[in-house]
Protein backbone atom coordinates (compact mmCIF):
# COMPACT_ATOMS: atom_id res chain seq x y z
CA UNK A 1 0.00 0.00 0.00
CA UNK A 2 1.29 3.54 -0.88
CA UNK A 3 1.49 6.15 1.57
CA UNK A 4 0.01 9.58 1.37
CA UNK A 5 3.40 11.63 -0.06
CA UNK A 6 3.74 8.75 -2.94
CA UNK A 7 -0.16 9.22 -3.47
CA UNK A 8 -0.01 13.23 -4.06
CA UNK A 9 3.61 12.37 -6.45
CA UNK A 10 1.42 9.77 -8.64
CA UNK A 11 1.57 10.87 -12.29
CA UNK A 12 -2.16 12.34 -13.06
CA UNK A 13 -3.32 11.93 -16.61
CA UNK A 14 -6.29 12.71 -18.49
CA UNK A 15 -7.66 11.05 -21.82
CA UNK A 16 -9.02 13.37 -25.07
CA UNK A 17 -11.25 11.75 -27.36
CA UNK A 18 -11.19 12.69 -31.24
CA UNK A 19 -14.30 11.16 -33.05
CA UNK A 20 -13.43 11.68 -36.69
CA UNK A 21 -16.80 11.25 -39.13
CA UNK A 22 -17.02 11.69 -42.79
CA UNK A 23 -18.49 14.66 -43.71
CA UNK A 24 -22.54 14.42 -44.29
CA UNK A 25 -21.78 15.87 -47.96
CA UNK A 26 -19.16 12.68 -48.58
CA UNK A 27 -20.72 9.29 -49.32
CA UNK A 28 -19.67 6.15 -47.01
CA UNK A 29 -19.06 2.83 -48.38
CA UNK A 30 -17.92 1.21 -45.65
CA UNK A 31 -21.37 2.65 -44.00
CA UNK A 32 -23.48 1.47 -46.52
CA UNK A 33 -22.22 -2.13 -46.54
CA UNK A 34 -22.13 -1.80 -43.15
CA UNK A 35 -25.92 -0.86 -43.29
CA UNK A 36 -26.76 -3.72 -45.95
CA UNK A 37 -25.00 -6.41 -43.73
CA UNK A 38 -27.39 -5.53 -40.89
CA UNK A 39 -30.36 -5.98 -43.04
CA UNK A 40 -29.48 -9.17 -44.18
CA UNK A 41 -29.23 -9.87 -40.35
CA UNK A 42 -32.59 -9.21 -39.60
CA UNK A 43 -31.98 -5.80 -38.18
CA UNK A 44 -34.35 -3.78 -40.35
CA UNK A 45 -35.07 -0.72 -38.66
CA UNK A 46 -31.47 0.21 -39.30
CA UNK A 47 -32.12 3.39 -41.94
CA UNK A 48 -28.27 4.40 -42.64
CA UNK A 49 -25.02 3.70 -40.61
CA UNK A 50 -21.41 6.30 -40.69
CA UNK A 51 -18.08 4.70 -40.56
CA UNK A 52 -15.54 6.70 -38.15
CA UNK A 53 -13.01 6.42 -36.49
CA UNK A 54 -12.26 7.27 -32.21
CA UNK A 55 -8.62 8.01 -30.98
CA UNK A 56 -7.84 8.10 -27.28
CA UNK A 57 -4.90 10.53 -26.57
CA UNK A 58 -3.31 10.12 -23.05
CA UNK A 59 -2.45 13.96 -21.81
CA UNK A 60 0.28 14.14 -19.21
CA UNK A 61 -1.60 16.29 -16.06
CA UNK A 62 -5.05 18.32 -15.89
CA UNK A 63 -6.41 18.67 -19.26
CA UNK A 64 -6.38 23.06 -19.98
CA UNK A 65 -7.44 25.19 -22.50
CA UNK A 66 -3.71 24.92 -23.85
CA UNK A 67 -3.88 20.82 -23.79
CA UNK A 68 -7.22 20.81 -26.24
CA UNK A 69 -5.78 23.31 -28.67
CA UNK A 70 -3.14 20.98 -29.05
CA UNK A 71 -5.15 17.86 -29.31
CA UNK A 72 -6.75 19.89 -32.10
CA UNK A 73 -4.06 20.75 -33.89
CA UNK A 74 -3.22 16.96 -33.77
CA UNK A 75 -6.59 16.04 -34.78
CA UNK A 76 -6.59 18.92 -38.07
CA UNK A 77 -2.91 17.71 -38.83
CA UNK A 78 -2.57 14.22 -38.89
CA UNK A 79 -5.64 12.49 -37.28
CA UNK A 80 -8.61 13.74 -39.86
CA UNK A 81 -8.27 14.38 -43.43
CA UNK A 82 -10.01 17.41 -43.41
CA UNK A 83 -11.06 18.03 -46.58
CA UNK A 84 -13.17 14.77 -46.10
CA UNK A 85 -13.79 14.54 -42.33
CA UNK A 86 -14.80 16.26 -39.44
CA UNK A 87 -14.24 16.01 -36.42
CA UNK A 88 -15.12 16.52 -32.64
CA UNK A 89 -12.55 16.86 -29.08
CA UNK A 90 -13.64 15.64 -25.93
CA UNK A 91 -12.40 15.07 -22.64
CA UNK A 92 -13.22 11.94 -21.00
CA UNK A 93 -14.27 11.42 -17.59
Amino acid sequence: MSTPAERSEARVTSRVVVDVMPKPEILDPQGQAIQKALGRMGFAAVSAVRQGKRFEVEIDGEVDAAALAQVEQMAETLLANTVIEEFVVRVEQ
